[in-house]
């Protein structure tokens, strides 16, 4: 975490945003207290192209889906 007072931060603003979008964090400080924080943001993920692609991003079951439902019946659920 990289700590700037409120006038480096002004003179130096895209460098600041080089570090965080190299994952640093910066913190601006106002009279030696904390303003602010900048932080980087979460990526959107990206969307599946496929029903294919998606079902191999699933985890496996280690029981067949008409196993399951014969199980909840036995259960009452």
């Amino acid at each position: 975490m990289n700590t700037v007072t409120l006038a480096e931060a002004k003179a130096h603003l895209s460098q600041l945003l080089d570090q965080v979008e190299a994952g640093k964090e910066v913190v601006i400080t106002r009279r030696g207290q904390p303003v602010a924080r900048i932080t980087p943001i979460e990526r959107p993920k990206q969307p599946v192209k496929s029903l294919a692609e998606f079902r191999q991003l699933m985890p496996r079951w280690r029981k067949s889906s008409a196993e399951l439902i014969r199980e909840l019946r036995e259960e009452g659920l």
